[in-house]
């Protein structure tokens, strides 16, 4: 039996798997040494993905997509705690609330950019704003100082 073939009872190769994800193999064996997959294994010592396995697969790509690393994935998964999956989520919370952030001050930028009537978009007013709060000096804390240079037309 070729290895990317469906074996006996429901069961997946590593091959199939990789397949049905649109995966390299070499991902799925990333994964099981990582701790993330624990495949059984057929009487020639192949590698047999079940229906658990498959769960496990998609859970992975969807934290992946949500931006999460493969260490806090497997931290996540070695947990049924409420306080400890908080403690883990928080952080990934927070980076991407501060990357949701920064998307909409970029697009905010790019639709102004959009909107602008005059010929030469250095003369918009958002934009003459957004770059004298970027060239004012800031405060220890961080905030623009309040006397902002104007820009010059």
């Amino acid at each position: 039996m070729k290895s990317s073939e469906d074996g006996d009872a429901g069961t997946l190769s590593i091959g199939a798997l990789a397949a049905r994800f649109g995966l390299a193999t070499h991902v799925l064996r990333h994964w099981e040494a990582m701790g993330l997959l624990h495949p059984g294994r057929d009487a020639g010592g192949r590698r047999r993905y079940g229906a658990d396995d498959l769960t496990r697969v998609a859970t992975i790509l969807i934290l992946k997509e949500a931006g999460l690393g493969l260490n806090t994935i497997r931290s996540l998964s070695a947990t049924v705690n409420r306080a400890t999956r908080h403690e883990i989520l928080r952080p990934a919370a927070q980076e991407l609330r501060s990357r949701i952030a920064a998307a909409q001050a970029s697009l905010e930028l790019i639709e102004g950019g959009l909107n602008c009537e005059y010929e030469d978009v250095t003369q918009c007013p958002n934009y003459g704003r957004l770059i004298a709060e970027r060239a004012s000096p800031r405060s220890p804390a961080g905030d623009p100082v309040t006397e902002a240079v104007a820009p010059t037309s």
